[in-house]
């Protein structure tokens, strides 16, 4: 059986959660404590992060990794497209959302930054900025692909939850957005994914 090593507020964590929920299968999820992590943490990855998937000798790190691996085990549903060049789109989409949302999205979870506001000013007007960018492409889609949800709505998908949490407000320019980010958040799969920590996070 897979276990997921998983942070209860990480949103990294987060979406390998709603991968697993998503393909429906038998696995086991170990909350870890972020801030007070156990020894055996920074044995299975070397950077003493989480998520951590552990299958048999198997030993994954970095949330699109462990969800590439994930939906190549268990193709049903599909999260990645079939077509080589298609997924290769998306793996660069999904480098695009590392380091134009989530390099951010870092700033704001660290906890040496709680003070810095500048920095947290910044983090938050960075993300906003994109997103707001983002928001025409579903005035005709319903998911970043299309009508067909996949991995690109899984990596983004935590981040629109916290967007309340992280202190960011869009414009109405983004109502698309929102829209979208509602349709991803009725998903059985994403609520059954959520922990106590994350309901809460949402007005």
């Amino acid at each position: 059986m897979m276990v997921l090593y998983s942070g209860t507020t990480c949103p990294f964590s987060h979406r390998c959660r709603f991968v697993l929920f998503e393909k429906g299968m038998d696995f086991e999820i170990r909350d870890v404590d972020l801030y007070n992590k156990q020894e055996d943490i920074n044995l299975m990855n070397p950077y003493g992060q989480v998520p951590i998937l552990v299958e048999r000798d198997l030993i994954l790190y970095e949330s699109n990794i462990i969800n590439e691996y994930i939906d190549e085990r268990f193709p049903h549903p599909q999260l990645m497209p079939g077509d080589p060049v298609d997924r290769a789109r998306v793996r660069l989409f999904l480098l695009n959302f590392e380091k134009e949302l989530f390099a951010p999205v870092t700033v704001l979870e660290s906890r040496e930054n709680k003070g810095d506001t500048q920095a947290l000013d910044k983090a938050r007007a960075h993300i906003r900025d994109r997103l707001v960018q983002l928001a025409p492409v579903f005035i005709k889609n319903k998911f970043m692909l299309g009508d067909n949800f996949s991995m690109l709505d899984v990596a983004i998908a935590p981040l629109l939850w916290r967007l309340d949490f992280y202190g960011i407000e869009l414009s109405k320019n983004a109502a698309p957005l929102l829209k979208y980010a509602e349709r991803i958040f009725s998903r059985p799969a994403y609520i059954e994914a959520l922990t106590p920590s994350e309901k809460v996070m949402r007005r």
